[in-house]
């Protein structure tokens, strides 16, 4: 048998080895947890982003270098947009114009004779 004090000392150090283990063992589990939850985000992901209808920056959030050239596009396709709707507002109001002039004009009665 050990001596009292060489018996804690060895207890302590077991404790540690121990604790030790036990820590190593735990971050490898989260890894795991994390690697297997961003997995099942990342096919979640590509599922919605080839799916009819998908948001186009999906792939932005998985590709994050490609974010900016998005971004980019996204710009542009606003403005693109904003300037349709200004030419179909234009449109518009050159109908209403035409749908005036032709209702105002009145109704001209005339004949026709056969020979």
């Amino acid at each position: 048998p050990l001596p009292q004090a060489e018996e804690r000392i060895l207890k302590k150090v077991r404790r540690k080895i121990r604790n030790k283990q036990s820590a190593q063992d735990s971050r490898r589990r989260k890894k795991e947890y994390l690697d297997g939850l961003e997995s099942r985000w990342v096919l979640a992901a590509l599922r919605a982003s080839t799916s009819p209808g998908a948001c186009p920056l999906t792939c932005a959030r998985l590709c994050p270098g490609r974010a900016a050239a998005c971004s980019a596009q996204n710009q542009e396709l606003r403005k693109k947009v904003q300037e349709l709707e200004k030419h179909n507002g234009s449109l518009l109001r050159q109908l209403q114009a035409l749908i005036k002039q032709t209702s105002n004009k009145a109704a001209q009665t005339s004949t026709c004779v056969l020979v």
